[in-house]
């Protein structure tokens, strides 16, 4: 009794073995069944199928082969070879009745080895360049048949086309990069393509972005193009791309303004200071240009200017137009060098020129207001303080000496090069000090020296550009501005010129008048695009 029960389990199993191995059996049987009936169907399709004929050959109707995109990625873009790039699975659909079958399989995978035994659809990217298949680890590709006689055919391709492009707004410009699909040798009475579902025909993987543009969309089409051997049907899709700016801002806009901003820095810088202020316009032009050239390394050689190159213009005018406010303020305002000239060279110059000793004044001489009131234009009256070291020179003076080597006045040796030591103006001393009866107004800061009236300021620029030694020399005579120290009046020659001042506002303000109307005319462009404004 006990030993029949324990046979029972081993019987179940027993039988339970048996069933798989038979149903194993039979899968392989259906399988190698399925296997023949396939060649066998392939080989009944093959027999009389003339690969060289389309579909619909003697029916008087074209083929119609359907076709979308699946983009992977797109870029990059390249505006020097005006030629973008993406990665995409491209499926084309066509119906070869001929390769109809009947049974209870549905469809078949087909190895792409098939390709050359049926006929497929020449088609070929009109704009394309250096397009291919990807081969790693096995030809991308897909060929499917249905019972209808359906035939899918999809492939994995890495598109490298053409997209002209105009650059008139770079960097804030907008592109259309179109992709145009056609037979290379079939007429539209033979081959129509079409978009499959019109709402999908191209398409996106979820999360594709650009580096260096946003897709701000895409639209698709099908027409007739015309050439020289007939009408073919075409497909058009154009890709809407809008450019990132941060990059040109960052390295290229906001360098420039802040050199432009750098160069005005001269402006507060006297103008004694030639070596520095041309070093400083010569090394802001030197960058911008570096600056330039590097900008333009990935731009085609086009014939118009860009935004970018319109940009760089005005900050390379500014920089110069520096230069050479610098360079009128020394040629039209700066009488002297501003140095004080060492006491033995005063001297010798007196002996050269056999100037009398009474022109070198002692410290502690005293000449009354009276005196220096008297309105005789050929007396030298001056006056030393012995406290301060102050050589006070009438405003008649100015006109007494014909050149900077008639000039006699001098101070203790010792004493001579001391910031408060002076000497008259024309050796542009910067503390030579008028009387009290001085007439000129006072300012609060180092200046020029006092401008013409309005009415001969022409005539005052044509003096200078002619060179006139006489008007000059009195220039030198006249040369002196006011400020108001410890209550006396003041004069500087060669401190800041008025128009440095000008400038110092000028400049700041017509920059940003630039940059405000560059920035609304480029910024707030929109181009919208239609199929008639896309270039192919």
């Amino acid at each position: 009794m006990f030993g029949n029960q324990r046979s029972q389990p081993h019987e179940k199993a027993t039988n339970e073995s048996q069933s798989n191995n038979q149903n194993r059996v039979a899968r392989v049987v259906s399988t190698d069944m399925l296997s023949r009936n396939i060649s066998i169907i392939l080989e009944n399709l093959l027999k009389r199928y003339e690969q060289s004929q389309l579909p619909t050959h003697g029916q008087g109707i074209p083929t119609v082969v359907q076709t979308n995109i699946l983009i992977r990625s797109m870029g990059p873009v390249s505006e020097l070879d005006m030629e973008y790039s993406m990665d995409c699975y491209f499926r084309q659909y066509w119906r070869d009745r001929r390769l109809s079958f009947k049974g209870p399989i549905k469809s078949l995978s087909l190895s792409i080895k098939m390709l050359d035994k049926i006929w497929r659809p020449d088609t070929y990217f009109y704009n394309g360049k250096h397009s291919h298949i990807h081969t790693i680890t096995v030809p991308n590709k897909l060929l499917r048949l249905d019972q209808d006689g359906g035939i899918l055919y999809s492939m994995r391709l890495t598109i490298k086309a053409t997209c002209p492009m105009e650059l008139k707004n770079f960097p804030m410009d907008r592109q259309s990069c179109p992709l145009i699909i056609g037979s290379y040798g079939y007429t539209n009475q033979q081959l129509v393509y079409e978009w499959k579902n019109q709402d999908d025909a191209v398409s996106f993987v979820p999360g594709m972005t650009l580096n260096q543009f946003d897709l701000i969309g895409m639209m698709h089409r099908n027409f007739t193009s015309t050439r020289r051997e007939g009408d073919f049907s075409v497909l058009h899709v154009a890709f809407n791309l809008k450019r990132h700016t941060g990059y040109f801002l960052i390295q290229v806009y906001v360098p420039c303004i802040l050199i432009v901003v750098l160069s005005w820095v001269s402006f507060w810088i006297h103008r004694e200071a030639t070596s520095d202020r041309v070093g400083l316009c010569v090394t802001a032009v030197l960058t911008l240009s570096t600056i330039s050239l590097d900008s333009r390394t990935d731009l085609p050689k086009v014939k118009y200017a860009t935004a970018l190159d319109w940009f760089l213009l005005m900050s390379f005018l500014y920089c110069i137009a520096t230069l050479l406010e610098f360079a009128g303020v020394h040629y039209f305002t700066k009488l002297g060098s501003g140095e004080i000239p060492r006491l033995e060279e005063h001297l010798e110059n007196i002996r050269k020129n056999n100037m009398p000793p009474a022109h070198v004044i002692e410290a502690n001489e005293e000449i009354s207001d009276d005196d220096l009131e008297d309105g005789d234009s050929d007396d030298v009256s001056e006056q030393m303080n012995s406290e301060n070291d102050i050589c006070i020179c009438s405003e008649h003076d100015n006109i007494r000496f014909e050149s900077a080597e008639s000039l006699p006045i001098a101070l203790d040796d010792t004493d001579f090069r001391k910031r408060n030591d002076l000497t008259c103006p024309i050796f542009n001393h910067p503390t030579y000090i008028f009387p009290k009866t001085s007439s000129r107004a006072t300012t609060m800061e180092r200046t020029t020296q006092t401008e013409p009236p309005v009415a001969s300021r022409m005539r005052q620029i044509w003096l200078c550009l002619k060179s006139d030694q006489k008007f000059r020399k009195q220039r030198e005579r006249d040369a002196a501005a006011e400020k108001t120290e410890q209550g006396r009046n003041v004069s500087y020659v060669n401190s800041v010129s008025l128009i440095d001042r000008i400038a110092r506002i000028a400049f700041p303000m017509s920059f940003a008048l630039f940059n405000l109307l560059y920035w609304l005319a480029y910024g707030m462009y929109k181009k919208e695009f239609s199929w008639s404004t896309i270039k192919t």
